[in-house]
């Protein structure tokens, strides 16, 4: 009933260790502009067919049609190419970028004119394959003639999520084209042709925004064009976006209309977008990263021992996306067998993505301890705490020190190194010389276990206040290459540097101190229930929901095959006797998720909401119902409630639950 989690082999990644081992014994991890990374198993729903050599996938979001078209080689930071309308007219710029290991996508936009549903739906494609698929941070905008509005309003909307615009004969200003008549009064609400002329949204309108992200926009015009007229829509935005500081190119094709579009050879067009606002840094990853914000608590000699002398390791890795990309992990891991290469490595990848500290706690036992007595950990939630759960700093620490006190009760010798990676919100914390309530609660816990932590949030922060570098060269949420190379530098240089010298031959493990909690409600006792111990009433069902059929949101490959105890009617309850401070549960948030009413004891009654603001996908994540009881005996009713008006999106009644969790 369970996610199962495989000990990471190194078999699996071969080449790219092959690769990194090199570098770390000539004491580099740089790497080229053509360095690509090996990619991913990737599934992708829907009907599989071919554009121009590649596979192409199409399936609906939501009800929304939508493409992928996936390179033979996946470029480092899995970059990405989004095209809007006329999906495959022209596509040598497609075809270009795909052989340069970009995916290509799409998602049907057309009638809309770039209006706020267009927006929206953009949006939810966005953030479906951010999360979902974990592509970069920031996406190549593509938009030919009409699809020119949906591609600067959603960048004017999103503009730290746009790496670059490439837009071709583009409409800017809807009143040059299609101008104003029934289907623009109707898709953009307004009321009359009066209303319409005042709106000062159009692109043309909302520069403003792209030009302070430092956009850079490159455009192909037909200076003869009648359809779209270049006077009335290119020209008057390269004048403004030149005036604000903004790199705007515009590749003019003399005698040319409308028609046809883009080049026959498009280098101009992918040097331009492969070049310009990919990010800089004034030295090689290992090269640019100190040591000062690597704080070294204890000496890692109780994992030393077990690797020199006694020639075998349980390694473990728990986090979110991060931790489950091949990113830093597999970086550690070859440092690891460089430094051991007599040692028997078990290496257990424990990373899903989208998961909080708290989630980490309640499935540690069953994902990462079960596995064999561990000998080190490495573990983030950082960046998760911060954006996915939006966790308190109360919060953050109980998820975190359930599973630090977790780790060190089943094993007082585990050596353990916390990483504080980064997003946008984090740095602009710690830009002010202030944590975020993520890496505030996660440093408590450290400081209070004795646990080593790799600051590379702080160490990214520094360099960019520096100017040494910028976030874009970093590679966004998602590290690429270089950022993750960072964060594997930081810590082995740290690991390297204090085992040095030989190991004494009277060296000897000891037990890390044992405390007491910080928080008396944190996880430490963090568990999933067994579903026996679930009692239900005919609505629900435990077992493989028949996915097609439950919802139209997504669902990630690891759930597809996996026991669920669901129901989707109002009025169905279930019954759960439990020991200790809490209960909850790690379940999807999907589309047609439900509200949900929870008694305990027949005394404390709590109605939630189990959406999830990506809920339009389903969404894992982890709903405390109760957590801080006292500690016995305890009975919880849940009860699934009608559906109603006025919630975060339409919703629904079902209530999807991977494991039921208790502390």
């Amino acid at each position: 009933k369970s996610v199962s989690f495989e000990p990471f082999t190194m078999k699996n990644f071969i080449a790219l260790l092959s690769f990194i081992l090199s570098l770390f014994v000539v004491g580099s991890l740089s790497h080229g502009q053509a360095k690509q990374s090996t990619p991913h198993k990737q599934v992708w729903d829907g009907k599989k067919t071919s554009f121009h050599g590649f596979d192409q996938y199409n399936f609906p979001l939501e009800g929304i049609a939508c493409r992928v078209v996936v390179p033979k080689k996946i470029a480092d930071g899995k970059p990405w190419v989004w095209r809007a309308r006329f999906f495959g007219h022209q596509p040598q710029f497609d075809i270009a970028m795909l052989k340069r290991g970009y995916h290509v996508v799409y998602c049907d936009v057309s009638g809309l004119f770039g209006n706020r549903e267009a927006v929206n739906r953009w949006n939810q494609f966005y953030n479906y394959l951010r999360f979902e698929h974990l592509f970069s941070d920031r996406a190549i905008l593509e938009g030919m003639s009409r699809g020119g509005l949906i591609v600067y309003n959603w960048a004017a909307s999103n503009p730290d999520k746009v790496a670059a615009i490439y837009a071709d004969a583009p409409v800017l200003d809807f009143k040059s084209w299609p101008k104003i008549n029934p289907t623009i009064l109707k898709v953009y609400g307004f009321k009359n042709e009066q209303e319409a002329k005042a709106y000062k949204n159009n692109p043309l309108d909302n520069l403003v925004p792209l030009a302070k992200a430092g956009i850079p926009i490159i455009h192909v015009v037909g200076m003869a064009d009648k359809v779209v007229p270049v006077s009335e829509n290119t020209l008057i935005a390269e004048q403004r976006y030149q005036k604000m500081g903004g790199n705007f190119k515009v590749i003019r094709k003399e005698g040319i209309g409308h028609h046809p579009h883009s080049l026959k050879d498009p280098s101009p067009i992918v040097n331009f977008v492969t070049t310009q606002g990919q990010g800089s840094a004034n030295l090689p990853a290992e090269k640019i990263v100190g040591r000062k914000n690597f704080i070294l608590r204890g000496n890692f000699m109780n994992s030393r021992i077990r690797f020199e002398r006694e020639k075998v390791g349980h390694v473990a890795f728990i986090g979110g996306s991060i931790t489950e990309m091949n990113g830093y992990r597999p970086m550690v891991c070859a440092m690891l067998e460089k430094r051991f290469p007599q040692t028997d490595f078990t290496f257990t990848q424990a990373g899903i993505s989208s998961t909080c500290s708290d989630t980490g706690a309640f499935r540690l036992s069953e994902d990462v301890l079960s596995k064999g007595p561990l000998d080190m950990l490495f573990v983030e939630f950082a960046v998760n705490d911060d954006q996915d759960g939006q966790k308190s700093l109360q919060n953050a620490l109980r998820g975190m020190e359930g599973v630090i006190a977790q780790a060190r009760k089943r094993n007082p010798k585990v050596d353990i190194i916390m990483t504080f990676f980064a997003n946008q919100n984090i740095l602009d914390h710690l830009g002010k010389n202030k944590n975020p309530p993520s890496i505030a609660a996660h440093t408590k816990v450290a400081e209070h276990y004795g646990v080593s932590v790799n600051n590379l949030a702080q160490e990214l922060s520094d360099l960019i206040n520096a100017g040494k570098m910028d976030w874009k060269k970093y590679g966004g949420v998602h590290p690429n290459q270089y950022g993750n190379t960072m964060c594997a530098s930081m810590i082995g240089n740290s690991l390297l540097d204090i085992w040095s010298e030989p190991l004494a031959k009277n060296a000897q493990s000891k037990a890390h101190p044992k405390v007491s909690p910080l928080d008396p409600f944190s996880y430490v006792s963090g568990r999933f229930l067994n579903f026996d111990q679930i009692e239900i009433d005919k609505n629900w069902k435990k077992g493989i929901p028949d996915w097609p059929k439950e919802n139209k949101g997504k669902v990630r490959s690891r759930f597809l095959g996996v026991p669920f105890i669901y129901a989707n009617k109002a009025g169905a309850k279930l019954k759960i006797k439990f020991n200790g401070t809490a209960i909850g549960a790690y379940m999807l948030s999907g589309p047609d998720t439900a509200i949900i009413r929870c008694t305990v004891d027949g005394k404390q009654t709590k109605d939630i909401d189990t959406l999830h603001r990506h809920s339009g996908f389903n969404y894992p994540m982890t709903v405390m119902f109760f957590n801080e009881l006292s500690d016995t005996q305890h009975t919880m009713e849940l009860e699934i409630l009608k559906n109603r008006k006025g919630r975060s999106r339409d919703g629904g009644e079902a209530f999807r639950v991977i494991h039921f969790t208790a502390n």
